[in-house]
């Protein structure tokens, strides 16, 4: 069984939106052990291109607004045929409710919910046999909390999205993976804040710590390579949506 695992992740060709961020380089850095290739997209050229650089030969770049059909269907002509189609992008509209701003309130949307619709409408023709879409959800939606209603339903949507997608692109497979608190780069800008927060997380999740890049690339791997597993949320939030 191993081996047909490593055979499958040689052969991948993997294209990550929002491939910038901590998490996708641990994707990409996985994927890329194996013996696969990856395609790292997002809206900032410049940043793409410094991730490309510490990746590798085969790693390569494209630019991708989630925002703006045009770039997906360029992007999906250009990339060319894939195994996995990854999307871990997200575009935060955080906030008391009366203090929410429309612009930003769909943007979120567009990030996490037209955003994928497009790209399984563009990339799905050329997702290869036995290869998937995986979308990226989070625990904001299982816990709710003030300030962060949008967050909660732009990724509970992605929950029925994903199932929605499984039957009507069938036989592609559709997934989406659901994170918890992860020591991924992206808490860094709360200073002190974030000590507070990780210190939280870990006494009252089950697991009692706060998750890794790590981890997560090793659930987003499972679900790329497990050729029964469709139309599924994986929760890897070290049980944190039940504390």
């Amino acid at each position: 069984m191993a081996h047909i695992h490593n055979e499958r992740v040689m052969r991948m060709r993997v294209i990550l939106i929002g491939g910038a961020s901590g998490i996708a380089q641990a994707i990409a850095s996985t994927v890329l052990d194996g013996g696969g290739e990856v395609v790292l997209a997002g809206r900032h050229r410049e940043s793409l291109d410094a991730a490309v650089a510490l990746l590798g030969p085969r790693a390569s770049a494209v630019v991708i607004d989630l925002a703006d059909e045009s770039s997906i269907a360029q992007a999906a002509s250009s990339v060319g045929s894939v195994d996995h189609v990854i999307s871990l992008a997200a575009d935060h509209a955080n906030g008391p409710l009366g203090d929410l701003d429309g612009t930003a309130v769909r943007n979120a949307f567009d990030a996490k919910v037209i955003g994928p619709i497009l790209l399984a409408k563009h990339f799905s023709p050329q997702v290869r046999e036995g290869g998937s879409f995986l979308f990226f959800s989070g625990v904001a939606a299982w816990k709710p909390a003030p300030g962060l209603s949008v967050m909660a339903t732009t990724n509970g949507a992605v929950a029925f999205l994903v199932e929605a997608l499984a039957v009507e692109l069938a036989p592609t497979r559709v997934n989406a993976l659901s994170p918890g608190i992860v020591d991924s780069g992206a808490w860094d800008s709360m200073g002190s804040g974030k000590d507070t927060l990780f210190a939280d997380t870990a006494r009252t999740n089950p697991v009692r710590r706060v998750g890794q890049p790590s981890d997560i690339a090793a659930a987003a791997l499972s679900l790329l390579t497990n050729t029964f597993v469709t139309g599924v949320t994986l929760h890897v939030d070290g049980g944190g949506r039940l504390s």
